[in-house]
């Protein structure tokens, strides 16, 4: 009886540049290669045979394969990516050929390998370990902690340190020292664990000159980040949080706080009476010849009267609901997150799926009739 013959596995051929690196010389080279692959591979796998039948001394980090490690985070056509998520064949379809770089905003020790130090000392300076705020149980019991409480720090728990935020991070890229969207993530983390005792510590630790408020809120943190923690959200947290516990003396802060209440009152933000209100009134003096120039030029609205968005009320009732239910700081971003999440789903309360026009395409805004009053998501329930 003849054996059976197994199907070829199908192949095609794979392009990509790559620029090769070496720091001891500071020389710098686009190569490219060419290489047979199968259809199902990734730009790891392109990575490893590259290495394995054409140039051993291609330098990148690998470890796990299967997204869980964060080692071979690094940039696709300037764009941070994971290799082994990054699949090729629409990419080979599509007759593009891809330039492969090292990340960004960390110094490139070889080709693809960035020195990681950097990286790795801002996450020690969040203090990433739980500093207990309670007592312990009576006769040796375990401290338990509700699923609800733990949802609140369910994004920020999945990150995985690979550095993709912090590589597009435009903030770093201007200012080093800047602790960067990928610890304060983790600082979040921290922060809304209800196990944790160092709330305030952490906050105004976290909101120091290079800290928090010095994100410039471009969101390529959240566009770049493989596992959907969205840094720039854990930041928006922290920010509401120090806000509410009263550690708001950075310029950013009051910018917060002044937006805030500009919406809650007349549903738009009051440009005239921003820089007083939070640089200071000697500020704002001192910028007059400025500001008359901008309003010859008709770039400053009439601060008399105050113009009033149509629909005001409904952002007045937002903050009334938020403010009833005690959710001031973060708990109040985290029940957006979910009421959002639950219209991406398209789900209502009643898990129904709703007509085509309450979904987030057709939906226009979130209102606070989309919020429930005093509602908390049980284990197992989708947020």
């Amino acid at each position: 009886m003849e054996a059976a013959t197994q199907p070829r596995e199908k192949t095609m051929k794979v392009k990509v540049k790559i620029w090769r690196y070496d720091s001891q010389t500071g020389e710098r080279a686009l190569k490219e290669y060419e290489i047979e692959a199968p259809e199902w591979v990734t730009l790891l796998d392109i990575l490893d045979l590259i290495k394995d039948q054409q140039d051993g001394s291609l330098a990148y980090r690998k470890s796990c394969r299967m997204m869980i490690c964060g080692s071979c985070g690094m940039r696709m056509d300037g764009a941070a990516v994971l290799a082994c998520k990054t699949r090729m064949y629409d990419i080979v379809q599509a007759g593009h050929v891809p330039v492969i770089s090292a990340m960004g905003n960390l110094p490139i020790v070889k080709d693809l390998v960035v020195d990681m130090d950097p990286f790795w000392e801002k996450f020690k300076a969040m203090k990433p370990w739980l500093q207990p705020g309670y007592e312990e149980p009576p006769e040796g019991k375990e401290y338990r902690v509700s699923q609800e409480r733990m949802n609140v720090i369910h994004k920020e728990a999945l990150c995985i340190n690979c550095g993709c935020c912090v590589s597009e991070c435009n903030a770093m890229e201007s200012s080093p020292e800047f602790l960067g969207p990928q610890a304060l993530a983790k600082g979040m983390r921290f922060v809304g664990d209800a196990r944790d005792g160092a709330t305030v510590e952490r906050l105004e630790d976290y909101s120091t000159e290079h800290g928090i408020w010095e994100c410039t809120r471009c969101y390529f943190c959240n566009e770049r980040c493989p596992k959907g923690v969205d840094p720039r959200d854990a930041i928006a947290k922290l920010g509401a949080e120090a806000v509410n516990e009263g550690i708001d003396r950075d310029m950013g802060a009051k910018h917060a706080k002044w937006f805030i209440k500009s919406t809650e009152t007349t549903g738009w933000l009051r440009e005239t009476e921003l820089v007083p209100k939070t640089q200071g009134v000697i500020s704002a003096i001192s910028q007059m010849k400025f500001a008359m120039g901008l309003a010859v030029k008709g770039k400053v609205p009439p601060p008399f009267p105050p113009h009033v968005a149509e629909n005001v009320d409904e952002a007045r009732g937002l903050h009334k609901l938020v403010q009833q239910q005690g959710r001031q700081g973060y708990e109040g971003i985290v029940q957006g997150e979910r009421s959002l999440a639950r219209l991406d789903h398209h789900l209502r309360e009643d898990g129904e799926v709703p007509p085509s026009e309450g979904s987030v395409g057709g939906m226009g805004s979130l209102t606070s009739a989309d919020i429930t009053p005093g509602e908390e998501p049980t284990a197992g329930k989708a947020d």
